[in-house]
């Protein structure tokens, strides 16, 4: 019989059990459940709701429970469908029915809330951790090559000559606004939703602010039908993973264009490259392939998530579940992309010789020429054109610009 069972005649179907459960992967929330469960236990006992002794009883039992889970002594049922169905199961096979009081003003709703809230925060801690890591590795390979000659590219076209270290630091730019989304983030969602109940709180004399100090969030949700049909939080993290994981994938589009035969900027190392099943000769960049590749499937749980929440009504609905495993899957993308692309920067070999050589095509000096009349008192539309003249010159005597003659010069512009 399910814990919820009471008004139930007959057991649910064995498919309906497989079709409802969860279980398969919010079991990673175990260690929040089980630790916001505490905190509950705590309140409940402080409050005189249950007695202390009740109280004690069932914080030793979810800590045995914890610990057991983590030596991998557990093995989760699908017919109790999702960590907190589970865990108050194995509380009570564990303590007996002392255990049946733990949900005592608490529904699965905010329950449910308060354990991805808890996720997430954990998550962007770590994933902020990675993003300054890769950008410590950015800030190593411009201060090494903030003289490394290189063309700049507009429209990807030759532009102007520019360093390799000031085209990195724009990457650095990226990831810093990146942290910044995550701490924002991490402010509106750090809101502690334990006592909202199913959607309209409850009757017992609860202490919320004592939960919320125990597990670290900052304040309290101030609207229960909110607290537990809330996800914005979760779409602003996919969207934060989304803006990111595009930054990412610019990076490595430059850098599978740098590898190529035609640029040679720059040689992967082995370690991070693959091989051809019939060409031998090929180096093949599919570590930032793959990355640029996983963007899309991050920004296909980002629609995924904001196309379920479009059509919910208040409160919570039974949809929500499928927000699980998008943010899981996005949490878990975006850190293994950021994990393996600081390695892969920090291995490739710069070829300097190439970028300087490449710089000096494409006529990236002429705005230098076109500047250099405006200081000789000449307006700037006419140096620009000016400018234009000899670039065609150049390209009709197949010539560069430091190839004419002053007489050339001359001849276009006294």
């Amino acid at each position: 019989m399910k814990l919820w069972g009471g008004r139930f005649q007959k057991d649910t179907d064995a498919i309906v059990d497989d079709f409802n459960s969860s279980i398969s992967f919010d079991k990673r929330l175990y260690k929040q459940d089980i630790t916001g469960s505490i905190a509950h236990a705590n309140m409940l006992g402080a409050c005189g709701i249950i007695s202390k002794s009740d109280a004690d009883a069932i914080i030793e039992g979810l800590k045995n429970i914890l610990d057991d889970i983590e030596a991998g002594n557990v093995e989760f049922d699908i017919a109790a469908e999702d960590i907190h169905m589970n865990v108050e199961t194995l509380l009570i096979k564990k303590i007996g029915d002392v255990g049946k009081k733990l949900h005592t003003a608490r529904s699965r709703n905010d329950q449910v809330a308060l354990d991805l809230k808890m996720y997430c925060k954990e998550q962007i801690n770590i994933i902020i951790d990675s993003l300054i890591k890769l950008e410590n590795t950015l800030l190593n390979i411009a201060k090494e090559h903030k003289a490394t000659i290189m063309p700049g590219f507009t429209h990807l076209q030759k532009a102007q000559a520019i360093s390799l270290g000031h085209h990195i630091l724009a990457y650095f730019q990226m990831f810093s606004r990146d942290i910044t989304r995550l701490k924002d983030c991490y402010k509106r969602m750090d809101t502690m939703p334990l006592g909202s109940g199913a959607l309209a709180g409850t009757t017992f004399p609860i202490n919320r602010q004592m939960v919320a100090d125990e597990l670290n969030f900052t304040s309290l949700t101030l609207n229960s039908l909110d607290a537990v049909s809330d996800r914005d939080y979760v779409v602003e993290l996919e969207s934060a993973a989304a803006i990111s994981m595009m930054h990412m994938s610019r990076l490595c589009e430059e850098l599978i264009i740098w590898a190529s035969d035609e640029y040679k900027f720059i040689t992967m190392d082995d370690a991070y490259s693959t091989g051809s099943s019939i060409m031998p000769q090929k180096k093949n960049p599919d570590v930032a392939e793959l990355i640029r590749g996983k963007t899309g499937r991050v920004y296909g749980n980002l629609m995924a998530t904001l196309t379920m929440l479009k059509g919910i009504p208040l409160a919570y609905n039974k949809d929500m579940q499928e927000d699980k495993e998008a943010i899981f899957d996005t949490l878990d993308t975006w850190l293994a992309c950021l994990d393996i692309l600081e390695p892969m920067l920090c291995t490739m070999e710069i070829n300097k010789a190439n970028m300087y050589k490449s710089a000096g095509g494409g006529f990236t000096n002429a705005t230098d020429l076109a500047d250099y009349l405006v200081k000789k008192g000449i307006a700037f539309r006419d140096a620009h054109k000016i400018a234009g003249e000899l670039v065609y010159k150049c390209i009709s005597e197949s010539k560069t610009l430091e190839q004419l003659s002053l007489e050339d010069y001359e001849a276009t512009c006294p």
